[in-house]
């Protein structure tokens, strides 16, 4: 065997189970006396709720039981702020998080006022008819600019307004920047809302033992940590008592980690109440309304430039939609703000957004998490700066990018994990070299124009972008050699598909010398490991895989120290690969790590005062900020200018993400990113109307990519390690979807020569409807 797997395309351990058909699921969760849950939700955006009456579905069989607001007496709360809004001077924030069910007032469609218990989802469901509701609708806040102006109707009374937030921020001196400029672009970006889409929806199942004092949940979360300790404390438990397995979950994003759902904070309650087992499994229509969505900003952005393209200063006015709840405080539109920066030099910064409450469902981080908006922003307003500079559009980014001697690189103004915002580390100019070269950068102008002779519109995108990624606070690891020589390891984050059964394993054999198929990991059950924050933010390999390298190297030094006791020999001349310790140059003379693991918890004998019995440790580990990733998008696209059909007939990425841990499982990350890219710049959108109805709530009408829309990927990286931690890792999860929207837009107006014909796209997405209005309505014809 090789001892050498870090680094290396090693095939999955987690794929077994996945392909056939053994990995468990929520839903897979079966168990005796067990019930099921429906919810009635809202189909109005906005109204006062007058009265509920549930007598009549209680009278159906099989219905066990039904409660409003009023029946959780002390236990209907608000539900926790997640994320306090960072210590920026001047900020305002006005605190609304959401509830278990609504009480007195409904906020938005699908928010949940009634659950309903029966003996199966079918009888559970067809209750919900048979529940009598009164209200007295309201109008309803939609628009953002108007949810701002006097007189419009109050998300929350209580405010005063619909802001939510407002936030500035700003570095040296933009006015004095732009009364220097040789010239200054202004244009309005909008971004439009969008949803998740995992494969598996959410889903909860609650088990109440009376006589255990013991609950058990098996939740599609990706913080089981957090939602363990914030359950026991509401239901009155000792954390103890309260076990929360995430198992195998079908694809997170992000909306999986918002606490908590009113489904999460009711089944359990439901548990005890009844003592029986309780199952919800969130249906696709549901997914729509009852899961958090993101985007939906509008940016109001100019830029200060020399007339050689430098930049010097940009100004950006945006709100931002945070739907009828703000629990998640300020993270995505403080991503917006940040990364909107990019890997450029931006010396004067002004920047200040309003997050507004309107009757839409809340908005949380998804994949990426505002980082698109603020690339989409800079991206355009450079592509609009080269074209009346006459600059080309590489060169314009070339001559900004942050040289390779500055960094660090300070940029000054506050990220979301409460620090100046720092890019650790980076060489940007080779990264766009490598993409230029690989998309044949130089040759495509003749390609294109040979391709117009024959009546063919192509063209070429560029879009570059940096990831903030691997924010604290922390994760920690137990890694353990077991007497049969097997290893195992348990950490507190969960998994959705990021192949932590893999990673985590590669770091702990490169230290340990065994093969990665002989190490165990488990995540996402608080029973295995008490501590974590969870799986977000392209954190998972850089916070709790350098948590596995610091248990696995302490696991190693006792496995050292051992046999050169058993020995006596000195542990330098020891050496540890193939599952044993041999003394150097003389291979015959080993010890395996099964029986050193059961030397160091012996059945007799004693053992010296102060020595830990068995081979393990758990070790923790917290970045004193997050690691910046970085790369360059490029792709060249055919377009039908009569249909607006598009096809992908060449997609680049380069891509700097540190230290490589597995590249078949980094590339399966940066292809899944780019597949919901796509979806992002050229398919979804939710699509609501002046009262809160979102009108296409199907994934027949809201399109997702198919395979047939994601094209072959040429990949490529580039490595500078991070200093923020002992591996150099730096996350990946994001990079794939965050720079798809600008690209889109580039590419589009070069294969349609929009630039010469007065079309501008400063919005997202751009389906091949959407372009039509937009060249019809510039008077642009087929």
């Amino acid at each position: 065997m090789s001892t050498r797997t870090f680094g290396q395309p090693v095939k999955r351990n987690e794929d077994r189970k996945l392909l056939t058909g053994q990995a468990l699921f929520v839903d897979d969760v079966e168990l005796p006396g067990m019930l099921h849950v429906a919810f009635l939700r809202s189909q109005v955006a906005h109204a006062n709720i007058i009265s509920i009456d549930v007598s009549r579905a209680l009278q159906r069989p099989g219905v066990i039981a039904a409660y409003t607001a009023d029946d959780l007496g002390d236990y209907w709360r608000h539900g926790p702020l997640l994320v306090p809004p960072p210590p920026i001077a001047g900020t305002i924030f006005n605190e609304r998080t959401h509830v278990p069910l609504a009480k007195h007032k409904i906020r938005h469609v699908g928010e949940p006022l009634v659950i309903v218990i029966a003996e199966s989802r079918y009888i559970a469901e067809d209750a919900l008819d048979e529940i009598d509701i009164e209200l007295e609708q309201l109008d309803a806040v939609v628009d953002l600019e108007r949810a701002l102006k006097a007189g419009s109707a109050l998300v929350h009374d209580d405010v005063g307004s619909n802001v939510s937030a407002h936030v500035r921020q700003s570095k040296g001196n933009y006015a004095a920047a732009a009364a220097r400029a040789d010239r200054i672009i202004a244009r309005r970006f909008h971004y439009e809302h969008g949803i998740s889409s995992p494969i598996e929806t959410r889903g909860v199942v609650a088990q109440w033992d009376q006589r255990a004092s013991q609950m058990t949940i098996w939740d599609t979360t990706q913080a089981p940590v957090f939602v363990r300790n914030g359950l026991a404390a509401m239901l009155g438990l000792n954390e103890r008592n309260v076990r929360v397995i995430a198992p195998f979950v079908g694809g997170g994003f992000g909306p999986k980690i918002m606490m908590f759902y009113p489904e999460e904070v009711l089944l359990p309650w439901v548990s005890m109440k009844l003592n029986r087992p309780v199952k919800w499994i969130e249906d696709r229509l549901e997914h729509f309304f009852a899961t958090t969505h993101e985007r939906g900003q509008i940016h109001d952005a100019e830029i200060a430039l020399a007339s050689d393209g430098r930049i010097l200063g940009i100004k950006d006015v945006f709100l931002h939609d945070g739907g009828a709840y703000d629990p998640y405080g300020l993270t995505v539109p403080i991503n917006s703000q940040c990364t909107l920066l990019g890997p450029y030099v931006v010396p004067n910064y002004d920047s200040t957004f309003t997050q507004v409450f309107t009757n839409l469902p809340i908005v949380t981080p998804y994949r990426g998490a505002g980082r698109q908006h603020g690339v989409f922003v800079m991206e355009r307003l450079l592509d609009l700066a080269a074209h009346e500079l006459n600059i080309d559009r590489a060169e314009i980014r070339r001559i900004n990018l942050i040289p390779a001697d500055a960094f660090p690189y300070n940029n000054e103004i506050i990220y979301q994990d409460f620090a100046p915002l720092s890019y650790d580390s980076g060489n940007y100019e080779p990264v766009l070299d490598m993409a230029l070269e690989a998309i044949g950068y130089a040759d495509f102008k003749q390609q294109q124009t040979e391709a117009r002779a024959q009546g063919r519109h192509i063209g070429l995108g560029l879009a570059c972008y940096v990831e903030g990624t691997g924010i604290g606070p922390y994760e920690g690891a137990k890694v353990q050699v077991q007497s049969n020589g097997k290893v195992s390891i348990a950490t507190g984050i969960g998994t959705q598909g990021q192949s932590h059964f893999t990673v985590f394993a590669q770091i702990a054999a490169e230290q340990l010398g065994v093969e990665v198929s002989d190490i165990d990991v488990v995540t996402g059950d608080t029973d295995q490991f008490y501590w974590g924050a969870g799986t977000f933010a392209s954190r998972g390999a850089v916070v709790a895989g350098n948590a596995v390298n610091e248990a696995a190297k302490v696991v190693r030094q006792k496995a050292l120290k051992l046999a050169s006791d058993l020995f006596e020999c000195s542990e330098d001349d020891l050496v540890i690969a193939d599952g044993k310790v041999s003394i150097t140059g003389v291979p015959g003379k080993f010890v395996t790590l099964g029986d050193l693991a059961a030397r160091a918890n012996p059945m007799r004998g004693a053992v010296k005062p102060g020595t830990e019995p068995g081979l393990e440790s758990t070790q923790y580990f917290g970045p004193p900020s997050g690691a910046t990733a970085n790369g360059v998008h490029a792709m060249i696209v055919e377009m039908d200018p009569r249909t607006f059909d598009l096809k992908i007939l060449k997609y680049v990425v380069v891509h700097d993400c540190g230290t490589v841990i597995n590249p078949m499982i980094l590339a399966g990350q940066i292809h899944g990113g780019v597949a919901q890219g796509i979806g992002n710049a050229f398919f979804e959108k939710l699509a609501f109307d002046d009262q809160g109805q979102l009108l296409n709530a199907s994934l027949a009408d809201y399109l997702l990519p198919t395979s047939l829309d994601v094209p072959r990927m040429e990949l490529d990286h580039t490595v500078t390690p991070s200093p923020l931690n002992p591996m150099g890792i730096k996350g990946a999860g994001e990079a794939g979807a965050i720079p798809v929207g600008p690209l889109f837009a580039q590419a589009i107006e070069d294969a349609l020569d929009l630039n010469n014909k007065g079309v501008e796209l400063l919005e997202i997405p751009l389906s091949p409807s959407r372009l039509f209005e937009l060249t019809r309505k510039a008077g642009e014809r087929p």
